[in-house]
């Protein structure tokens, strides 16, 4: 086949699907889906060329909090307009600088008390590495030169709303064209983990914008809902870069969405204990805490099963992949535990998880149940014939295709 890496992924309307793939947030697990990242773009290349990367094929790529910054590095453009980073490069990003970032203190005296005042003073971590960091590898990028669309919510604690960093409204907002290094600190910003974050904007006619922003996953720690409603907005306004379809019409996506794990059933929380806390326990019991993984686990159950339930709907449910791993205990269910043995567990799950069984929650027990037959590992490489199928038919409907005029869609 012949090697379209350096032709644009050509707008839907061109083709037969809208391709999604989301991120959840979850702090060093990001290695979890960071390793399946860098299979499924193997597996695309085996197909391609061994340049292309997953922004040649994702129409909207999205992420929360430690996802948005994995999103931003697959599709900030470098100096020769290719995506900064490929997947296979996330591992190494985290194993090399997540001990940096989250930095493991040793207390010899009263370890679990020291903790917890650190956490009623401050975020437990100052962030300074992780901004300087962020700053150096995105540089001076902004959100409207990403190499394909992206959408990465935070959550405005002045305002307290949901801000949702678009591609698509950034060409109607254009005070929302930040700098990609401000909008992956912003999304990271975990509350009593990470400071939350400041910075301002100005527009071309000099109004000043400000944004006072925590961590995403407030309000969308899997944000794979999040990208589609965007993109079902451009639907409904009629964009000539989409077909027409109606605004539920979910069968007509091509979704990929990535969690970062979660602790086993039997590691979670119980009312008879939960019943006697206070805000401390709600802050610091079983060494996490607890209130932000509600929200989280909450949030991101909640999006997937309503994505099931809609593409099993429609007759379309080997459209939509979930890889998620609710079975973790121990170090590896923390977010910032970034020892090298932790950090090389965490491979070790996103590695297991390619051999297990594609999975829905339940919510009933909320535990991840076995769908069919078909292994992560089946389904990614499924997906990216899917994925390569429907980049090279958009280019030969296109007017970059070879007879150089587009072809009628046949929807």
């Amino acid at each position: 086949m012949e090697r379209t890496e350096s032709i644009p992924l050509q707008p839907p309307t061109y083709g037969n699907l809208i391709t999604v793939l989301s991120i959840d947030g979850g702090g060093i697990r990001a290695l979890i889906p960071g390793t399946i990242l860098a299979f499924l773009e193997s597996e695309l290349q085996k197909l391609d060329g061994e340049d292309v990367r997953l922004a040649d094929y994702f129409d909207v790529i999205s992420g929360t909090s430690t996802g948005g910054l994995v999103t931003a590095m697959l599709t900030t453009p470098d100096e020769n307009n290719r995506p900064m980073f490929a997947a296979k490069d996330i591992k190494n990003f985290y194993l090399t600088h997540s001990p940096k970032i989250f930095p493991q203190k040793t207390w010899w005296l009263f370890p679990r008390l020291i903790n917890i005042i650190k956490s009623l003073v401050g975020p437990k971590y100052d962030g300074k590495y992780l901004h300087s960091l962020i700053r150096e590898k995105l540089g001076d990028k902004k959100l409207h030169q990403t190499l394909t669309n992206v959408v990465i919510p935070a959550f405005d604690i002045k305002n307290l709303q949901t801000t949702i960093f678009s591609s698509f409204e950034v060409k109607k907002k254009p005070s929302f064209d930040a700098l990609l290094s401000d909008i992956s600190i912003a999304t990271s910003a975990a509350p009593t983990y990470l400071p939350a974050h400041y910075f301002k904007t100005k527009d071309a006619e000099g109004k000043v914008r400000e944004f006072n922003l925590i961590d995403g996953g407030v309000a969308a720690n899997n944000p794979t809902l999040v990208a589609i409603g965007e993109v079902t907005k451009e639907i409904i306004k009629g964009s000539s870069d989409f077909f027409p379809i109606k605004p539920m019409d979910y069968g007509r996506f091509l979704v990929i969405s990535l969690g970062t794990g979660s602790p086993k059933i039997e590691l979670k929380y119980n009312a008879p204990s939960a019943a006697k806390w206070g805000i401390l326990n709600w802050l610091t019991s079983g060494g996490s805490t607890p209130i932000i993984n509600i929200f989280s686990h909450a949030s991101a159950d909640m999006v997937d099963l309503h994505l099931s339930e809609v593409f099993q709907a429609l007759h379309s449910e080997r459209n939509y992949l979930r890889i998620q791993d609710d079975t973790l205990s121990g170090q590896v269910s923390s977010v910032d535990v970034a020892t090298k043995k932790n950090l090389n567990d965490l491979l070790g799950v996103g590695e297991g998880l390619l051999k297990k069984p594609v999975s829905r929650v339940n919510l009933e027990n909320g535990r991840f149940e076995a769908s069919n037959h078909e292994t992560n590992e089946e389904a990614l490489i499924r997906f990216a014939k899917l994925l390569s199928e429907e980049k090279g038919l958009r280019l030969a409907r296109s007017p970059h295709g070879k007879c150089g005029m587009p072809m009628p869609n046949s929807h």
